[in-house]
């Protein structure tokens, strides 16, 4: 993969981490675009690394948050910040069961499968018009609707469904405040994206190792400048903006794949 390429896919990934519009859908759909003709691992890794990045930039965005997370757990009393870290862990139960088990089929998946990618792209157009015409209510997130949020965050690790917009879609479902949900949504993903990212780094072959250090450095850069500006003004346009606004470009966006694809 050139450096061309990575810094590109480095900006579409930050552009479109923090919208409900699928960042991995996208990447597949870039990577078919520009000619990537990386393996199914290599593209994998570049799909994570890139991941990585946005998720260091949500830890930049969201450090308030996660400041006063971690001073509430060092109380060590079961206090607030307890129970939402218990919901963090319980909804990354499905998404690590799912990495441990189908990993063969995942690294298949993130290989130029753009009439999947389509197919799922229409999913997030689904759940998002779902959520639009949902009613909101103030009910609180609870552990079973976190374990329910977890499993559709596990659904989503197929490219073309978006993690961040079927979350907050079923939050919202679920009669959760689309601004909780949100920021559920963004924080639970952290502890997972570097977990792969780590995993992959891991176990890289000789195979896969050719891939450009420089390539993966500046895609990593480009994804986590992109992100901080994008999060910053992104988060605000999904909690105040309608979610049906996503859901057609998403209709949008699969229809144009599926279209590319079979011609």
């Amino acid at each position: 993969m050139d450096v061309i390429t990575a810094v590109l896919l480095g900006i579409i990934q930050g552009l479109t981490e923090f919208l409900p519009i699928s960042s991995s859908g996208h990447l597949e759909i870039a990577k078919t675009i520009l000619g990537d003709n990386s393996l199914p691992k290599e593209s994998l890794l570049m799909t994570v690394v890139l991941h990585g990045a946005t998720a260091l930039s949500t830890i930049v965005v969201f450090r308030k948050d996660i400041q006063e997370i971690f001073q509430g757990l060092f109380q060590f009393e079961r206090n607030d910040e307890f129970y939402f870290s218990l919901k963090i862990i319980t909804s990354m139960i499905p998404a690590v069961f799912v990495g441990f088990f189908f990993e063969g089929l995942i690294t298949e998946l993130f290989h130029k499968n753009i009439f999947l990618v389509g197919l799922m792209l229409w999913v997030t157009a689904l759940l998002l018009y779902l959520a639009n015409r949902a009613e909101v209510t103030e009910r609180d997130l609870n552990i079973k609707s976190a374990l329910g949020i977890g499993i559709i965050q596990a659904i989503a690790i197929l490219p073309g469904i978006s993690r961040s917009g079927s979350t907050i879609a079923l939050g919202v479902i679920l009669g959760i405040d689309k601004s909780k949900a949100a920021r559920f949504s963004f924080l639970m993903v952290i502890p997972l994206i570097f977990g792969s990212m780590a995993k992959s780094i891991l176990e890289i072959d000789s195979q896969v190792s050719e891939i450009s250090i420089l390539s993966l450095s500046l895609g990593f850069i480009a994804a986590f400048i992109t992100g901080i500006l994008a999060c910053k003004w992104m988060i605000e346009w999904v909690k105040n903006s309608k979610l049906w606004y996503f859901s057609v470009y998403c209709l949008i966006a699969g229809s144009v794949a599926i279209i590319f694809e079979l011609l």
